[in-house]
Protein backbone atom coordinates (compact mmCIF):
# COMPACT_ATOMS: atom_id res chain seq x y z
CA UNK A 1 0.00 0.00 0.00
CA UNK A 2 1.12 3.50 -0.96
CA UNK A 3 0.53 6.05 1.39
CA UNK A 4 0.64 10.11 0.61
CA UNK A 5 1.78 12.14 2.98
CA UNK A 6 1.90 15.62 4.99
CA UNK A 7 2.85 16.08 8.67
CA UNK A 8 0.32 15.77 11.69
CA UNK A 9 -2.67 13.89 10.73
CA UNK A 10 -1.13 11.19 8.05
CA UNK A 11 1.98 10.72 10.76
CA UNK A 12 -0.88 9.84 13.61
CA UNK A 13 -2.57 7.52 11.54
CA UNK A 14 0.94 5.70 10.55
CA UNK A 15 1.85 5.36 13.93
CA UNK A 16 -1.17 2.60 13.75
CA UNK A 17 -1.19 1.31 10.17
CA UNK A 18 2.31 0.24 11.39
CA UNK A 19 0.87 -2.50 13.40
CA UNK A 20 -1.64 -3.89 10.95
CA UNK A 21 -0.31 -3.47 7.27
CA UNK A 22 2.54 -3.03 4.95
CA UNK A 23 3.05 0.00 2.96
CA UNK A 24 5.62 2.73 1.55
CA UNK A 25 5.15 6.79 1.97
CA UNK A 26 5.77 9.56 -0.53
CA UNK A 27 6.02 12.49 1.40
CA UNK A 28 5.01 16.07 0.68
CA UNK A 29 8.30 18.27 0.68
CA UNK A 30 6.80 21.40 -0.85
CA UNK A 31 7.06 23.19 2.89
CA UNK A 32 10.81 22.12 3.56
CA UNK A 33 13.24 25.22 4.11
CA UNK A 34 16.55 25.85 4.77
CA UNK A 35 17.25 27.03 8.77
CA UNK A 36 20.94 28.10 10.17
CA UNK A 37 22.45 26.28 6.92
CA UNK A 38 20.34 23.03 7.09
CA UNK A 39 17.71 21.26 4.51
CA UNK A 40 14.79 21.17 7.24
CA UNK A 41 12.00 18.84 5.78
CA UNK A 42 9.06 18.80 8.48
CA UNK A 43 6.74 16.54 6.86
CA UNK A 44 9.76 13.35 6.06
CA UNK A 45 10.95 14.35 9.45
CA UNK A 46 7.34 13.85 11.12
CA UNK A 47 6.64 10.68 9.62
CA UNK A 48 10.31 8.90 10.03
CA UNK A 49 9.70 10.28 14.27
CA UNK A 50 5.82 9.16 14.29
CA UNK A 51 6.91 5.71 12.61
CA UNK A 52 10.09 5.19 14.92
CA UNK A 53 7.91 6.17 18.09
CA UNK A 54 10.13 9.64 19.37
CA UNK A 55 7.81 12.04 17.98
CA UNK A 56 6.76 14.68 20.01
CA UNK A 57 2.76 13.68 20.38
CA UNK A 58 1.76 16.99 21.93
CA UNK A 59 2.84 19.30 19.40
CA UNK A 60 3.44 16.23 16.64
CA UNK A 61 6.20 17.46 14.66
CA UNK A 62 9.77 17.45 16.84
CA UNK A 63 11.42 14.61 18.77
CA UNK A 64 9.77 13.99 22.25
CA UNK A 65 12.06 15.39 25.21
CA UNK A 66 14.03 17.50 22.65
CA UNK A 67 16.13 20.82 24.27
CA UNK A 68 16.96 23.89 22.96
CA UNK A 69 19.64 25.00 24.19
CA UNK A 70 21.50 25.47 20.55
CA UNK A 71 18.41 27.69 19.24
CA UNK A 72 18.28 29.48 22.46
CA UNK A 73 21.99 30.23 22.56
CA UNK A 74 21.54 31.61 19.17
CA UNK A 75 18.56 34.22 20.18
CA UNK A 76 21.27 35.14 22.50
CA UNK A 77 23.74 36.14 20.09
CA UNK A 78 21.68 37.96 18.36
CA UNK A 79 20.36 35.85 15.49
CA UNK A 80 16.62 34.35 14.99
CA UNK A 81 16.30 31.37 13.54
CA UNK A 82 12.77 31.89 13.03
CA UNK A 83 11.48 28.41 13.62
CA UNK A 84 12.12 26.61 16.96
CA UNK A 85 14.55 23.61 16.48
CA UNK A 86 15.60 21.12 18.93
CA UNK A 87 18.97 19.79 19.63
CA UNK A 88 18.00 16.34 18.93
CA UNK A 89 16.23 17.35 15.59
CA UNK A 90 18.99 19.39 14.55
CA UNK A 91 21.11 16.44 14.50
CA UNK A 92 18.80 15.03 11.53
CA UNK A 93 18.62 17.95 9.49
CA UNK A 94 22.78 17.95 10.06
CA UNK A 95 23.07 14.76 8.72
CA UNK A 96 20.49 14.69 5.75
CA UNK A 97 22.00 18.22 4.77
CA UNK A 98 25.62 16.45 4.73
CA UNK A 99 24.46 13.97 2.90
CA UNK A 100 23.62 16.70 0.28
CA UNK A 101 26.62 18.69 0.74
CA UNK A 102 28.31 15.47 -0.21
CA UNK A 103 26.24 14.86 -3.78
CA UNK A 104 23.56 12.51 -2.43
CA UNK A 105 20.16 12.78 -3.37
CA UNK A 106 17.19 13.61 -0.65
CA UNK A 107 15.72 10.24 -1.56
CA UNK A 108 19.28 8.50 -0.47
CA UNK A 109 19.27 11.09 2.37
CA UNK A 110 15.50 10.53 3.47
CA UNK A 111 16.42 6.35 3.44
CA UNK A 112 19.29 7.22 5.89
CA UNK A 113 17.94 9.34 8.44
CA UNK A 114 14.85 6.49 8.13
CA UNK A 115 17.32 3.77 8.94
CA UNK A 116 19.16 5.30 11.08
CA UNK A 117 15.40 5.72 13.43
CA UNK A 118 15.01 2.16 12.81
CA UNK A 119 12.28 2.52 10.64
CA UNK A 120 11.93 -0.52 7.94
CA UNK A 121 9.23 0.97 5.64
CA UNK A 122 10.64 2.75 2.76
CA UNK A 123 10.14 6.95 2.63
CA UNK A 124 10.35 8.97 -0.08
CA UNK A 125 9.86 12.79 -1.11
CA UNK A 126 7.72 13.61 -3.49
CA UNK A 127 10.61 14.43 -5.92
CA UNK A 128 14.57 16.10 -5.51
CA UNK A 129 13.50 19.29 -6.79
CA UNK A 130 13.27 22.68 -4.23
CA UNK A 131 9.29 23.30 -4.54
CA UNK A 132 8.43 26.09 -2.18
CA UNK A 133 4.70 26.67 -1.31
CA UNK A 134 4.00 29.99 -1.15
CA UNK A 135 0.64 31.55 -0.15
CA UNK A 136 -0.88 34.66 -0.87
CA UNK A 137 -2.19 36.89 1.40
CA UNK A 138 -3.20 40.41 2.10
CA UNK A 139 0.15 41.57 2.62
CA UNK A 140 1.75 40.08 0.41
CA UNK A 141 3.30 36.06 -0.52
CA UNK A 142 4.76 34.43 2.02
CA UNK A 143 6.95 30.96 2.03
CA UNK A 144 3.74 28.43 4.30
CA UNK A 145 6.54 28.32 6.94
CA UNK A 146 6.23 32.35 7.49
CA UNK A 147 2.32 32.26 7.04
CA UNK A 148 2.15 29.30 9.59
CA UNK A 149 5.00 28.66 12.06
CA UNK A 150 5.99 33.34 12.17
CA UNK A 151 2.46 34.47 11.55
CA UNK A 152 0.66 31.68 12.88
CA UNK A 153 -1.54 31.62 10.02
CA UNK A 154 -3.65 34.91 10.84
CA UNK A 155 -3.09 36.81 7.13
CA UNK A 156 -6.11 36.30 5.20
CA UNK A 157 -5.44 34.20 2.38
CA UNK A 158 -6.28 34.71 -1.60
CA UNK A 159 -4.42 32.06 -3.34
CA UNK A 160 -1.98 29.29 -2.89
CA UNK A 161 0.71 28.23 -5.50
CA UNK A 162 3.57 25.96 -5.63
CA UNK A 163 7.06 27.39 -6.96
CA UNK A 164 8.95 25.36 -8.59
CA UNK A 165 6.36 22.47 -9.37
CA UNK A 166 6.90 22.73 -13.16
CA UNK A 167 10.46 21.59 -12.79
CA UNK A 168 10.00 18.93 -10.51
CA UNK A 169 9.94 15.43 -11.29
CA UNK A 170 8.68 11.90 -9.81
CA UNK A 171 11.45 10.16 -8.39
CA UNK A 172 12.52 7.20 -10.38
CA UNK A 173 12.30 4.64 -8.00
CA UNK A 174 8.79 6.15 -7.11
CA UNK A 175 7.92 5.60 -10.65
CA UNK A 176 8.62 1.95 -10.64
CA UNK A 177 6.94 1.73 -7.16
CA UNK A 178 3.73 2.96 -8.40
CA UNK A 179 3.72 1.46 -11.75
CA UNK A 180 3.24 -1.94 -9.70
CA UNK A 181 1.09 -0.47 -6.92
CA UNK A 182 -2.79 -1.31 -6.74
CA UNK A 183 -3.69 0.36 -3.33
CA UNK A 184 -3.21 4.21 -2.57
CA UNK A 185 -4.07 5.44 0.72
CA UNK A 186 -4.00 9.42 1.23
CA UNK A 187 -3.92 9.86 4.58
CA UNK A 188 -5.81 13.20 6.68
CA UNK A 189 -3.74 15.78 5.95
CA UNK A 190 -3.97 19.34 4.74
CA UNK A 191 -5.58 18.56 0.89
CA UNK A 192 -4.01 21.99 -0.56
CA UNK A 193 -0.29 21.99 1.31
CA UNK A 194 0.21 18.41 1.86
CA UNK A 195 -1.39 16.20 -0.94
CA UNK A 196 -1.58 18.74 -3.63
CA UNK A 197 2.18 19.34 -4.25
CA UNK A 198 2.88 15.65 -4.23
CA UNK A 199 -0.14 15.47 -7.24
CA UNK A 200 0.83 17.96 -9.25
CA UNK A 201 4.40 16.66 -9.51
CA UNK A 202 4.77 15.56 -13.07
CA UNK A 203 1.59 13.34 -13.87
CA UNK A 204 1.49 11.62 -10.46
CA UNK A 205 -2.44 12.65 -10.33
CA UNK A 206 -2.83 10.59 -13.60
CA UNK A 207 -0.90 7.79 -12.72
CA UNK A 208 -3.38 6.91 -9.76
CA UNK A 209 -6.64 6.65 -12.14
CA UNK A 210 -5.82 3.16 -12.36
CA UNK A 211 -5.24 2.55 -9.00
CA UNK A 212 -8.05 1.67 -5.37
CA UNK A 213 -7.58 4.83 -3.88
CA UNK A 214 -9.28 5.48 -0.10
CA UNK A 215 -8.69 9.49 1.27
CA UNK A 216 -9.34 10.36 4.85
CA UNK A 217 -10.68 13.32 5.78
CA UNK A 218 -9.15 15.75 7.77
CA UNK A 219 -12.57 18.20 7.87
CA UNK A 220 -15.20 17.46 9.99
CA UNK A 221 -18.24 19.34 9.88
CA UNK A 222 -16.93 22.66 8.45
CA UNK A 223 -13.94 22.61 10.71
CA UNK A 224 -10.21 21.30 9.77
CA UNK A 225 -8.91 19.21 12.94
CA UNK A 226 -6.21 20.53 13.12
CA UNK A 227 -4.18 23.50 11.08
CA UNK A 228 -4.95 26.17 8.19
CA UNK A 229 -7.10 23.55 6.09
CA UNK A 230 -10.02 24.98 6.22
CA UNK A 231 -8.62 28.52 5.09
CA UNK A 232 -6.50 27.42 2.10
CA UNK A 233 -9.09 25.20 0.84
CA UNK A 234 -11.78 28.59 0.43
CA UNK A 235 -8.48 30.43 -1.05
CA UNK A 236 -8.41 27.88 -3.39
CA UNK A 237 -12.56 27.77 -4.25
CA UNK A 238 -13.44 24.39 -2.33
CA UNK A 239 -15.96 23.86 0.36
CA UNK A 240 -14.43 23.40 3.39
CA UNK A 241 -16.21 20.00 4.09
CA UNK A 242 -15.70 16.36 3.42
CA UNK A 243 -17.63 16.90 -0.05
CA UNK A 244 -14.83 19.76 -0.31
CA UNK A 245 -11.80 17.27 0.35
CA UNK A 246 -14.19 14.65 -2.14
CA UNK A 247 -13.68 17.07 -5.01
CA UNK A 248 -9.87 17.70 -4.62
CA UNK A 249 -9.64 14.10 -5.09
CA UNK A 250 -12.58 14.08 -7.51
CA UNK A 251 -10.81 12.47 -10.63
CA UNK A 252 -8.81 9.26 -8.89
CA UNK A 253 -10.81 8.66 -5.59
CA UNK A 254 -12.80 5.18 -5.34
CA UNK A 255 -14.18 6.05 -1.34
CA UNK A 256 -13.91 8.59 1.03
CA UNK A 257 -13.40 7.80 5.01
CA UNK A 258 -15.19 10.53 6.85
CA UNK A 259 -16.17 10.85 10.35
CA UNK A 260 -19.05 9.98 12.15
CA UNK A 261 -20.47 13.39 12.04
CA UNK A 262 -20.77 13.91 8.64
CA UNK A 263 -22.34 10.35 7.93
CA UNK A 264 -24.35 10.16 4.74
CA UNK A 265 -23.69 13.76 3.36
CA UNK A 266 -22.35 12.21 0.41
CA UNK A 267 -21.98 9.08 -1.84
CA UNK A 268 -18.90 7.38 -1.97
CA UNK A 269 -17.98 7.44 1.59
CA UNK A 270 -18.12 5.63 4.19
CA UNK A 271 -18.25 7.21 8.12
CA UNK A 272 -15.80 6.42 11.15
CA UNK A 273 -14.98 7.88 13.92
CA UNK A 274 -11.61 9.43 12.35
CA UNK A 275 -10.16 11.67 15.40
CA UNK A 276 -6.74 10.08 16.68
CA UNK A 277 -6.29 11.52 20.12
CA UNK A 278 -4.38 8.06 21.00
CA UNK A 279 -2.12 4.99 19.19
CA UNK A 280 -5.40 3.00 19.74
CA UNK A 281 -7.62 5.10 18.07
CA UNK A 282 -4.82 5.15 15.33
CA UNK A 283 -4.56 1.43 15.45
CA UNK A 284 -8.90 0.79 15.09
CA UNK A 285 -8.28 3.69 12.27
CA UNK A 286 -5.93 1.94 10.26
CA UNK A 287 -7.92 -1.73 10.91
CA UNK A 288 -11.00 0.11 9.21
CA UNK A 289 -8.85 1.08 6.37
CA UNK A 290 -7.74 -1.64 5.60
CA UNK A 291 -10.95 -3.90 5.13
CA UNK A 292 -11.94 -1.27 3.53
CA UNK A 293 -9.17 -2.09 0.60
CA UNK A 294 -10.24 -5.61 0.85
CA UNK A 295 -13.95 -4.94 0.12
CA UNK A 296 -13.26 -2.65 -3.04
Amino acid sequence: MLVLSGGTGTPKLLQGLKEVADFWVVVNTAEDVWVSGNKICPDIDSVIYAIAEVIDDEKWWGIKGDTFYTHERLKELGFDEGMRIGDLDRATHILRSEMLRAGKSLCEATKAVAEAYGVRQEIFPMCEEEVSTTVVTDEGEMHFQEFWVLRRGEPEVKDVYFRGIEKARIPDEVKERLRKEKEVLIGPSNPITSIMPILSVEDFRERLRDKRVIAISPIVGEKAVSGPAGKLMRAKGYEVSARGVADVYSDFLDLLVVDEADKGVMERSVATNTIMKTKEDAVRLAEFVVKLFDGL
